[in-house]
């Protein structure tokens, strides 16, 4: 099993922080490969050099969509096509969106399960969300998952385990990653990736000195002591 991308979110709260350009900067320079951010939070110029910032340093970028009616989320979908991420994360409205990618190359991952309110959550059993799970990755077009594991009711390491077990395509596993157990579990899941935003940028993990680049060491130093 290959380990998962982890991938640095310049987010709090499921928003784009306002010194983004800052983080982003830190995170090239600690060899970060994969940053992504939010559709809201930053005005689109400025998502844009965000964007070019990632991709020109030779990383991969990835979009969250943070939408709360169809409407807005067709209105991110259009933004990621015209920054040209290489990775739309969430939304939940398939039919609607594959249209709208159809020849761009960006990888789409949506939501699985029913997701409400904002910082967003994750409804239903276990069983429920692998349904859906299932369903999502049977369409083409949709190359993997965005799974908003610690942000549900249920047992979550059997919900990652069994959303990984379920489908053929990658699963990436988003929100509230804030210690080194959560990692763990991810790890132990076998699913493609991981996101850590809020908690990297608030310090949360333990580590030897303040500052992003202590955290974003202290998340690989985690990812390393999984056996």
């Amino acid at each position: 099993m290959s380990e998962p991308d982890f991938i640095f979110m310049l987010t709090r709260n499921d928003r784009t922080v306002a010194d983004a350009a800052v983080h982003v900067r830190t995170a090239l320079a600690a060899g970060v490969r994969d940053i992504g951010f939010k559709d809201i939070g930053l005005p689109l110029a400025e998502l844009s050099a965000l964007n070019r910032t990632i991709r020109d340093n030779g990383a991969r970028s990835y979009l969250e969509v943070v939408s709360f009616d169809g409407d807005s989320e067709i209105v991110s979908v259009r933004a990621a096509v015209k920054l040209g991420v290489d990775y739309l994360l969430g939304g939940t409205r398939v039919a609607d969106v594959l249209p709208l990618l159809a020849g761009t190359g960006i990888k789409y991952y949506p939501f699985a399960g029913g997701i409400t309110g904002h910082p967003s959550t994750l409804e239903g059993s276990i069983c429920d969300i692998t349904a859906s799970a299932i369903d999502l990755a049977n369409h083409d077009g949709v190359h993997g998952l965005d799974l908003l594991a610690y942000r549900s009711q249920t047992d979550v390491p059997a919900l990652i385990k069994t959303v990984c077990a379920a489908v053929n395509k990658p699963v990436i596993v988003a929100g509230s990653i804030d210690r080194a157990a959560r990692i763990q579990a991810v790890l132990d899941s076998e699913a493609a990736g991981f996101t850590v935003g809020t908690a990297a940028l608030d310090g949360v993990f333990p580590a030897s000195r303040p500052g992003l680049t202590q955290q974003l060491s202290a998340i690989r130093a985690a990812m390393a002591k999984a056996p």
